[in-house]
């Protein structure tokens, strides 16, 4: 018979070992290459780490110092004011605005703060204003 049929070829390099027990041969095992599982890092490798280490600290310290609450806002001291007949959301705003700010913005700003739908006023409406 072949020795397909008996069973596999045995190649030259097979080492087997005998169990002295039993007298049967086993093979032997094979001195297996370096596993994966194993990693070493050199010393430049371990540098590299601490530093990815330190800067991904840094990042989250600076993320984390941005994401803290700020204090609560002062509120707006305001006064009531009744508007008279021909006065506008302008002149009142030029009456209120500080020399450095533009009345534009105070406009915009009495608009809002009042909750006005447009900037027109009608005589005897009561607004408020900042107080100055």
């Amino acid at each position: 018979m072949s020795a397909m049929v008996m069973g596999p070829a045995v190649s030259e390099r097979a080492s087997f070992r005998v169990n002295p027990a039993s007298g049967s041969a086993t093979p032997a095992a094979r001195p297996s290459a370096p596993s994966a599982a194993h990693l070493r890092l050199t010393a430049r490798g371990r540098a590299v780490l601490w530093i990815l280490a330190a800067v991904a600290v840094a990042l989250v310290t600076l993320i984390a110092s941005q994401a803290s609450a700020d204090g609560p806002v002062a509120a707006q001291e305001v006064v009531r004011h009744v508007v008279q007949p021909g006065e506008t959301l302008w002149q009142i705003a030029e009456s209120v605005a500080a020399p450095s700010q533009d009345v534009r913005d105070v406009v915009v700003d009495l608009v809002r703060l009042n909750e006005l739908p447009e900037a027109g006023l009608m005589a005897g409406q009561v607004i408020v204003v900042p107080a100055s």
